[in-house]
């Protein structure tokens, strides 16, 4: 794997903080149910399709609920975020930009 410099891994980590963040809902039916292994192979292929697609998009996390998926994404637009649900053959029911974060602190 390629090592960036520490200049340049500064420069991609802080055009990370001003792309746009996706919150991306994905149907599964029982994916509450899913074994390591599966979620293992998922995630797999998800890094997979990343690498290949470049540094214009970024999963960051996922949630896993009964019936669906939760992820967050960084990406350069909605396009991207797509693309990669094609190509991983993922759904991608619902593709939001998140336009505000907020949590306890917000209330200070």
């Amino acid at each position: 794997m390629l090592e960036l410099n520490p200049f340049l891994k500064r420069v991609y980590k802080l055009n990370l903080l001003f792309m746009p963040k996706f919150v991306i809902e994905r149907e599964i039916p029982k994916a509450g149910a899913l074994s390591e292994e599966q979620l293992k192979a998922i995630s797999q292929t998800s890094c997979t399709v990343l690498k290949d697609m470049g540094t214009k998009v970024q999963w960051v996390q996922s949630y896993v609920t009964g019936d669906k998926i939760y992820c967050i994404y960084i990406a350069e637009n909605k396009d991207l975020v797509k693309e990669h649900a094609a190509k991983g053959g993922f759904p991608a029911n619902e593709i939001n930009e998140i336009k505000s974060i907020i949590d306890p602190t917000t209330a200070e």
